[in-house]
């Protein structure tokens, strides 16, 4: 299902982004070097890739569905399971967001906050991608109907689409390749 496959494909870009986050994380713990700017950066690809395109599809294309067609089930985990979990992820951002501010003005326990909110997120949303890819998207290929797949197809392509014009995959994958490098 290419749909889902292309939802997959986007875990292990986040992935990515989620090593880098925590090697800058040990960097500043260490109290090595670290570029506050990369963490500006990697805050960017988390809220233009990993949210607002990625759980932009799941948002508003698959667990809409799942929920629409499957019921109690499908809106016990998605409601409040996995659109929690995507909440709690932008609070950690969030928090990240401003322990930087902090830590630019001066405040040097903010260095805590920002390891404690990296991690923090980190930790939240491998656990996350790994019940999408085991649990959430298996459940849904496996129940929801032909129709209902075929149109989350249409959508998801048409969305793609849209991307290709902001160039999102491009733009973002370079920016991961580039700060796993630095």
């Amino acid at each position: 299902m290419k749909a889902i496959e292309i939802m997959m494909e986007e875990h292990r870009n986040i992935k990515i982004a989620l090593e880098i986050l925590r090697k800058y994380s040990l960097k500043l713990l260490k109290g090595e070097e670290v570029n506050l700017q990369n963490f500006y950066k990697i805050i960017d690809f988390i809220r233009n890739y990993a949210d607002k395109h990625h759980h932009g599809k799941e948002e508003k294309m698959l667990f809409n569905k799942m929920v629409d067609e499957l019921g109690a089930p499908a809106e016990k985990l998605v409601k409040f399971g996995m659109l929690v979990e995507h909440d709690l992820g932008r609070l950690y951002i969030k928090d990240l967001e401003e322990a930087l501010e902090s830590l630019k003005k001066g405040k040097e326990d903010a260095k805590l906050d920002i390891i404690a909110n990296a991690i923090g997120y980190c930790n939240l949303l491998k656990r996350h991608i790994d019940k999408e890819d085991g649990v959430v998207y298996k459940f849904a290929e496996k129940n929801l109907s032909k129709d209902t797949l075929e149109k989350l197809e249409a959508e998801c392509e048409e969305f793609e689409k849209e991307a290709e014009k902001e160039e999102i995959q491009n733009k973002y994958l370079k920016l991961i390749e580039k700060l796993n490098i630095d």
